[in-house]
Formats: structure tokens, sequence, C-alpha cells
């Protein structure tokens, strides 16, 4: 072999897929074609010079050689470990290769020049920081695999070049990655790439610990879940042995249950949807959890369940009058309504267009006449199932309709469940307190309840969660309200209107004998025949003591009685049996409260005085007298001008103002001296301020109290009025002319005044009370003033007083 101080020619060794840096010892496979002609080149060449035999080692990277090889010495030439003929060859310097030539043997020779790795010394601070690092990273790399014995070897390196070649031994560098370092001239630069190379590797290695961590937990947690859930298995299995059950029960196979349920077609395919998606669910997904409360909440549902109708009409009158006295509109409607009922089944109509007969209505009065035990007596009456739907202060949509089922915790509406609750699809459901229902951010749930409550929708309601056609068109809806006002105009119409607007005192007594007493004196222990109450002692509870509507403050008074009895009897006082008298009254429970005008003395009578006139109104609960005041103020000392007090709303204050211009511009006609309005202030003023108070029907009160304070005359004690005044002086008809007239028969009026156009409404009073009032109907405020105005004693009373 020639060769030169700046040339060299040597046999090619050709390594495929491999490189080989220097500074690495590599063993080589003989029974290659390629490799044995290199190494016996070699050796044939090195017989002739002295040293050892010399090859250039070249990668050779699908059939293109590299520009750069590695000068190799063939160290000893033996048999491998396997027995096959093999060569060690040691790489010792970079060589860039030139052109072809010729020598000895089949090998391919070619001239190639060294390359210099010449670095200066001492290093460069830059330099020697890279060797630092690089060695760090090496060391770290190499404890990982647990290779000490290197590390030392490793840092034992202190030559730039061979610190560099030395990653020739790293296993996971590519071959692409090793060409480069060894095309890679420059020391230096062929460290930096060396150290770019190793950290890159330690990084991916650090990102596949992680993950292979977190996997390795994730697998440890299934399996421990996994053997937990068969130990689990394992004791329900040990415990329905136990108990007796079989082993593969219906209840824990959803797709059994929901096929021999008795389920509508389509309620049956959505159910097996689900049951499919359970089944290819895991048992560690919540969605499980979700698709069982599902399933099991339309398995409960009583889809075709169904009561049969009590059509005994005349018992289900019975029943009715049995339980409750009075409110005849409510009784009359159900009546009928099971009347219909009958007939449309006898020929066929139960179900018309997918429609039942179902029914909703509206009981609006006020607390305590019976609404809500209605409910109870209709769902007796009719042989139905009875379930209470609680409406007050719910304000989030969602009580209705349901939640959807994305969310945690989701639940159907309270229809749904009402339905659940009474195990047929056709019960009698008590909206109570519809008028309560409010609305915010959450949604409107009176919004909701139009669909619920139409007849034309209702067949095929759906509930957010159960998102599965509900028919309610056979349920009796009956909503319970105390103002009618409260209820949305949109929620109303789809209802039919039944007002209860109070007792009668008769009425009264009739309830607290019949039901009020027998229930409470069950609840303080006491025998019918041990204490009685006779029906004077109750007429004045319902007269004296209680002034409502309703019954319940009555029944509490009644209450009140028994326990008081019933303790004297314990500290021995008195003895049983016991009968309470109108005069042991006031010895048990105190004085009455609510003593009619009539029975006071008439020098303590509100209208004892000019100004003050009776009204009446209609609240919340119910119909009650309303007192009107009015005074003028001094010309001296007071300031021209209405003033009104008592908390009124505007219409209220609208029809004060009429009813001063009406007696302004009317005054000389009416012989009232009504110069003085010019100049002194007009005080107009409702007691019980801390009411609101609102509406046009106590215009003609308001013209009373005026003409009254004018002219001197006193206001009748024993009359009453309502009704809407006119600026031409006419009356116009007004609203609740029932609950009014029940309010003056409650507080001792005898005489009412009313708008001539309300007449027809005394159809609606009890004949008990109308015989007990003188009703006037009247068309002109004229009429008005000489039915309630006393007739003037002298020319003296005419006199305007400074106040009233």
């Amino acid at each position: 072999m020639a060769s030169t101080s700046t040339s060299l020619t040597l046999p090619v060794l050709p390594l495929d897929d491999e490189v080989v840096l220097p500074g690495m010892v590599v063993p080589l496979d003989l029974n290659d074609a390629d490799v044995r002609a290199a190494v016996e080149a070699a050796q044939a060449a090195a017989r002739s010079t002295p040293g050892k035999p010399r090859v250039l080692l070249v990668p050779r990277i699908d059939g293109t050689y590299a520009s750069t090889g590695v000068l190799g010495t063939v160290e000893q030439v033996g048999r491998l470990a396997d027995g096959d003929p093999g060569a060690l060859i040691r790489g010792r310097g970079r060589v860039r290769i030139g052109a072809g030539t010729t020598g000895p043997g089949a090998a391919l020779w070619v001239e190639g020049t060294p390359v210099d790795q010449s670095v200066p010394d001492p290093l460069p601070g830059q330099v020697a920081e890279l060797v630092k690092e690089y060695k760090a990273l090496a060391t770290a790399w190499l404890r990982k695999r647990g290779a000490w014995q290197v590390v030392d070897r490793v840092q034992a390196i202190d030559d730039v070049s061979q610190l560099a070649d030395n990653s020739g031994y790293s296993p996971f560098l590519t071959t692409e990655q090793k060409v480069e370092l060894l095309e890679t001239a420059d020391p230096v630069a062929r460290l930096k790439l060396a150290t770019q190379q190793l950290r890159d590797h330690l990084a991916e290695q650090d990102v596949a610990e992680t993950i292979a961590k977190d996997v390795q937990e994730g697998v440890d947690k299934q399996q421990r879940e996994f053997l937990l859930r068969r130990q689990l298995e394992a004791v329900r299995k040990e415990l329905r042995e136990l108990n007796g059950e079989q082993e593969g029960e219906e209840s824990d196979d959803y797709r059994a249950r929901v096929e021999a349920a008795d389920l509508p077609e389509k309620v049956r395919e959505a159910a097996l949807k689900e049951v499919d998606k359970l089944e290819r669910s895991s048992d560690q997904s919540p969605e499980g959890s979700w698709i069982r409360t599902w399933l099991d909440t339309v398995l409960e549902l009583p889809w075709n369940e169904r009561t049969e109708d009590a059509y005994d009409i005349q018992g289900a009158k019975g029943v009715l009058d049995a339980e409750h006295s009075g409110l005849e509109d409510v009784k009359e409607r159900i009546t009928e309504y099971l009347a219909v009922r009958k007939r449309r089944g006898e020929r066929g109509l139960g179900v018309v267009g997918g429609r039942r007969g179902g029914a909703v209505l509206a009981l609006v009065g006020p607390p305590g006449v019976g609404k809500t035990s209605l409910g109870e007596s209709v769902a007796h009456a009719m042989g139905r199932k009875f379930v209470r739907v609680a409406l007050g202060g719910v304000r989030d949509e969602a009580e209705i309709r349901g939640h959807r089922r994305t969310y945690v915790g989701a639940l159907p509406g309270r229809i749904v469940r009402a339905i659940k609750e009474a195990g047929s699809m056709n019960p009698v459901v008590l909206l109570d307190e519809i008028d309560k229902v409010g609305s915010d951010f959450r949604g409107d749930p009176a919004a909701a309840l139009l669909e619920v409550l139409d007849p034309a929708q209702n067949h095929t309601f759906r509930d957010h969660y159960l998102e599965v056609e509900l028919d309610l068109s056979d349920v009796v809806f009956l909503a319970t309200a105390n103002v009618l006002e409260a209820i949305p105009e949109a929620l109303l119409d789809r209802m039919e209107l039944v007002r209860l607007d109070g007792y009668t005192e008769d009425e009264k007594v009739v309830i607290a004998r019949d039901h009020l007493l027998p229930r409470q004196l069950e609840r303080a222990g006491l025998n019918a025949d041990e204490v009685t109450i006779d029906e004077g002692a109750l007429r004045k509870l319902a007269g004296e003591y209680t002034r409502e509507a309703g019954v319940r403050t009555l029944e509490r008074s009644i209450a009140r009685l028994l326990r008081k009895v019933a303790a004297q009897h314990e500290l021995g006082e008195r003895k049983l049996p016991f009968s309470v008298t109108e005069g042991e009254l006031r010895g048990l429970i105190g004085r009455p409260h609510h003593v009619p005008e009539s029975a006071q003395d008439p020098a303590e009578r509100r209208t004892a005085v000019p100004g003050v006139a009776t009204g009446l109104a209609v609240t919340g609960a119910g119909g009650d007298v309303l007192f009107v005041e009015a005074s003028l103020a001094d010309p001296e000392t007071g300031a021209a001008g209405l003033t009104l007090t008592g908390q009124l709303g505007d219409v209220m204050k609208e029809s004060a103002q009429i009813a001063l211009s009406f007696l302004r511009s009317h005054g000389a006609e009416l012989e009232l001296p009504v110069a003085d309005l010019k100049d002194r202030g007009v005080h107009i003023h409702f007691p019980a301020g801390a009411v609101p108070k609102d509406g046009p029907s106590a215009g003609i009160t308001m013209t009373t109290a005026l003409a009254s304070l004018l002219s001197g005359r006193l206001v009748r004690t024993d009359v009453a009025m309502t009704g809407e005044v006119s600026l031409t002086g006419r009356v116009l008809p007004i609203g609740g002319v029932k609950q009014k007239l029940l309010a003056a028969h409650r507080a001792g009026v005898t005489t009412v005044i009313i708008p001539k156009r309300n007449e027809p409404d005394l159809d609606d009073v009890p004949v008990e009370v109308l015989d007990k009032l003188d009703v006037h109907a009247v068309t002109d405020v004229r009429q008005v003033l000489e039915l309630a105005l006393s007739p003037a004693t002298s020319d003296a009373a005419r006199e305007v007083p400074a106040a009233a």
C-alpha cells in the first residue's frame, strides 16, 4: 500500500446501514464477501509494509457511499462467539474519500485524505463548558442503564474529538445521525451535535417514563378495581345464597325487565336503545349509572295502569256533600264531568284523536275555604288516586319539566313524579298555590305548565329527563289559587275557572258542627259525649271571634276552646261531660275580637261623625269592609288641594280626584256648600294604612264621605256600598260582588248599595245572605246619597266642620 503524509490508498470495507466512528472497536463477519475481500486486500498490502493491515470503513446507505470514512486497523482475525470467521477492527481517524484506484485483491481501493482533528490546548471556556455538559448528560444516561464502569471511562476522556466520537456507541442514535456525526469534521461542532442528540434522547426518555408510569398506575388501578369488583360479586353471590335468591334474578337484567314490562311501543324502543348503550359501556363509565337511573324511572312509571272511574253519579255527589258543605259550583262541575265521561264510555268515545277526557279546573278563592281538601274529596268521589303537588315558591322551570340527563343528580319534573307516585295514568293531581309560582334566571315554571294544562297538547307531554311522550290527557288537574290576578293570563286561559268566594255564617256553623268539631275533639283526646258546643256558641265563634271568608281561624278557635276544657278537667277545675254555651265563651277564650258596628254604642261607631262612609273591598283573604274618612283643613292654616293617605294605588287616587271633581261641579245641584273647597284642603284617608289598596270600586264611597262632610249629615251605620263613579255621577259596575256581600253580612251591615249593572251577580249570592240584606242597585250617585246619608236634623248640621 502506497501512502504519503497527505494521502492514503486503502481498500474499502463497506458497512451496510452501520456507522463506525474513530475510537470504536467492532467485530465484523468475514462471511460477507465485501468484508472478506477488504480484509484480505489489507493483509496482502501489509506484508510489504510494517504495521497492522488497514482498511477504510465507509457507511453505505441504500447503495450510496458516504463522503467520509474511518481509517481502521485489523486488530485480530479469528472466530466470533457463534463460531463464524470474523475480524476485530479498530477505528483510528477520519478520512475524506477521493478518487478510486487499483490495488491487490478483489476489494475496491480509493485514495483518501486524513481529516485534521486538532483542538487548541488549553480548551476555550465555552468548549470546556460543552465538554462538562456532555459528560454530565452521558453520565446521567449511563446511570439509568446501570453502566457504572463505562461512566468512569467517559469521565476520563479529555480529548474533544474522542469524546464526541464516543457517542457512536449510543444505541439510540439512528444511522443518519451517526453519518452526520461522521461527516462533521470540526470536533467542537461535532461535540455540540452529540450533546444535542443526547439531550433530545434524555428528554424523550423522561416523557416516555412519565407516560409509562401513568399507564402503569392506570393499569394497577384497573386491576385493583377489577379485583375489588370480583370480590364484591363474590360477596353478593354469598348473600344471595344466604337469602335464598337466584343468581341471575330478573331485577339485574334490564333487557329482560324492559321486554317483560307493559310499555308503549315508542317507549319500549327508547328503553331498548338505552339498554344497548348500557351493555356497551364499561362498569367504570359514569354513563352507566345515568342509564340505570333512567331505566329504573321508566320502568316504575305506570304507563298502562288506570283506575276505573266510579260512574255512580249519585254516590259521587253524596261523597262530595258528606265531606264538604257548600261549594256547590265545584260539586256540580265534578258531577257534570263524571256524567259526560260515563256517556262517552258507553258510546266508545273514551279516546278521540289520541286524547282522553281529562279536565283542568282552577279553584280560586280566599284562604281557608277548603280548596286543597276539596281535591282529595274529588279523587275519593271519582274513585281515583290523589296526588298533591305544592307549587308555592317554585322558581325553577326544571321543577316542572325535569332536568336534562347530562346533569349530575338529574331528576324528572314534579308532574312525572306525581304520576309515578300515584301509580296510575289518570289520577287527580292538585297543583296547590299555582298563583305563588315565581320566575327568575332559571326560567318561568308557569310557562312550563302551559303544555301540562292544555288539553290539546298534554297527551304528548315531554319531560326533559324522560324525553319520551307521556299522556296526561286523562289526568284531572285541580289548580288552587288565592289571587286570580297573580295567575298568568295564558295559563288561566287553559283552565276552567271555578270561584270559591267564602262561606256564609250559616254554612260556617254547619261546617263547624259536622266537620271541624269532630276532628278537633279527636285531636284533643275528647269524646263527642264529653264536650258539646251548642249552635249559639258556634255562631258567636264564627261571627264575633273570627271574621274570615274561610274556616281556618274558626277551626283554631274551636281547638283552643277544647284544649282549655281538657286542661281544666285535668286540673280538677271542671267536670265532664260539659256543654259550651254562648255565655261560656268569654270565660274560656276571652272577649270577642270582631264586634259588628251595629252592636257598638252609637257614639263609638266610626260613622258617628260626618265625613266617614263604609265601603266594601276584596282582598287576598276574601271580602272585607273598608272605611273612608274625609276632612277639610282650616282655610287659614291648611294648604288647598287634595291629600290622600292609606297606601293607595294609582286607580284609587284617580277615583278620589273624580269624586272631588264631581262634587265641585254638581255641588249646587246637590245643595252642598262647595264654595269653600277652592280655598280649603281636602284630606281623604283609608285606615289600615299598612295594607296596600287599589281599584275603582271605592268611588261612590269617597263621594259619599265628602258629601257627608260638606253637608254635615251622618252616613247611616247600617249602609255599606261599592261602585265606580264617573265625572257625570254615573255608578259603574265592579267585580267581586259575592265576596263583598258576604263581608257585609259578616260585619253586621244590613243595607248594601251596588251598581245597577251588577244586579245579575246577585244570583251567585246565597239566598240566606240576600234575605238578611237590603240590596239597592243604583245607577247615579244622587241615589247613593239619598240612601246613605241620614236626613238633616237642623240648619246647623249643614255647617261644614273643620275636621272629621
